[in-house]
């Protein structure tokens, strides 16, 4: 198992669709628990949900890939980019 981070940033003017999709956004999230380490939006200088950043583990960069892929946000569009990178935990660590 590896450690990737996917930071995903919205496209612009893409908050309300942002909002209706989340129900199903965050059902997604819930049935991928196990392989979430953090989740959470990212937000601009307001306050304003603006992207998503997600850290897991899973057994390689194909599945980080899927992962993503199978967000709602995703499939709908929402993103204008996402960028996978492999991570390592240095300092810190999971709650």
């Amino acid at each position: 198992m590896a450690l990737f981070v996917i930071t995903a940033l919205d496209r612009a003017g893409a908050l309300e669709l942002r909002k209706a999709e989340r129900p199903a956004h965050r059902a997604y999230l819930e049935s991928q628990m196990a392989l979430i380490k953090i989740a959470g939006p990212l937000l601009d200088a307001a306050g304003e949900m603006i992207g998503s950043l997600f850290i897991v583990e899973v057994a390689d960069l194909a599945a980080a890939k899927a992962f993503s892929a199978g967000d709602p946000f995703s499939r709908i569009g929402l993103f204008e980019t996402v960028q996978i990178q492999p991570w390592s935990l240095s300092f810190g660590g999971f709650a």
